[in-house]
């Protein structure tokens, strides 16, 4: 997999080669650009990689004027520190649109989000009407209930009726809107991986919440969230600092 990162800041460059790497040990990177004027001769003399991460503000201008110029038929990962570019991203082949300082988990995502719509990562001829179409008008395609064990016998839990799902000893659980606990038996990962992003929301390392039961988030210690469910929770449900921006842009959704 060949990947091309359009970024003017020496150390964001180098840590988000990092990152990338981390996620995709077998990826080359062709080459790191850091100006609009060096991008345009580049994409001039080079085959197109088969996927682009790019800056949007840079020494001299915004990326934008780069395929404004050029063609370009691969997928883009924008990266900036503001938001206010969104739209205009997603006019030219944008699958993500990472804020930085970027998080792991946020990597993640868009790679995933990449791996999905281009698993062979082979032609550059690709619909983007559909592609964009379906992104932003997505098939069902998030777990409706999971398998519980119920002694001998087993019976199955709708996600829509999950409040909480929390880590407890290395084990799965979950809570429904009558407080009842049930064990999953799956991490907490891969629970979150077949949840719909929309519905539920993983405040920290042990915590997923489902939008339904949240009632309440109060300011709490150290920039974080404390939440208020419609349900008991033996524990402090608290949004992690790193999470509280877009915890609140998820409830804005």
């Amino acid at each position: 997999m060949r990947i091309l990162i359009i970024e003017d800041e020496f150390y964001a460059a180098k840590r988000l080669k990092g990152m990338i790497l981390e996620e995709l040990p077998d990826a080359i990177i062709l080459e790191v650009l850091d100006s609009v004027e060096d991008s345009i001769k580049w994409f001039a003399s080079h085959v197109e990689p088969n996927l682009i991460f790019c800056d949007i503000q840079l020494a001299d201008g915004l990326s934008f004027q780069i395929f404004e110029q050029i063609q370009v038929k691969c997928p883009i990962i924008f990266t900036t520190a503001y938001d206010d570019y969104a739209l205009n991203a997603f006019k030219v082949n944008s699958i993500d649109y990472l804020l930085k300082p970027i998080e792991k988990e946020a990597m993640q995502k868009a790679i995933r989000k990449y791996q999905e719509f281009f698993p062979t990562a082979a032609s550059s001829d690709f619909n983007w009407s559909s592609i964009t179409k379906e992104m932003f008008n997505p098939k069902s395609q998030y777990k409706q209930r999971f398998l519980i064990k119920s002694g001998n016998a087993y019976t199955y839990l709708n996600s829509s009726e999950i409040r909480l799902l929390y880590s407890e000893d290395g084990l799965s659980f979950s809570l429904d809107k009558n407080n009842k606990k049930q064990h999953i038996d799956k991490t907490l990962d891969s629970v979150e991986k077949e949840l719909d992003p929309n519905q539920f929301f993983r405040i920290n390392r042990k915590h997923i919440v489902s939008l339904d039961a949240v009632k309440k988030a109060h300011n709490y210690l150290n920039s974080r969230l404390k939440l208020e469910l419609d349900i008991t929770s033996d524990e402090e449900l608290i949004v992690s600092r790193e999470k509280v921006r877009d915890f609140k842009s998820w409830l804005d959704s």
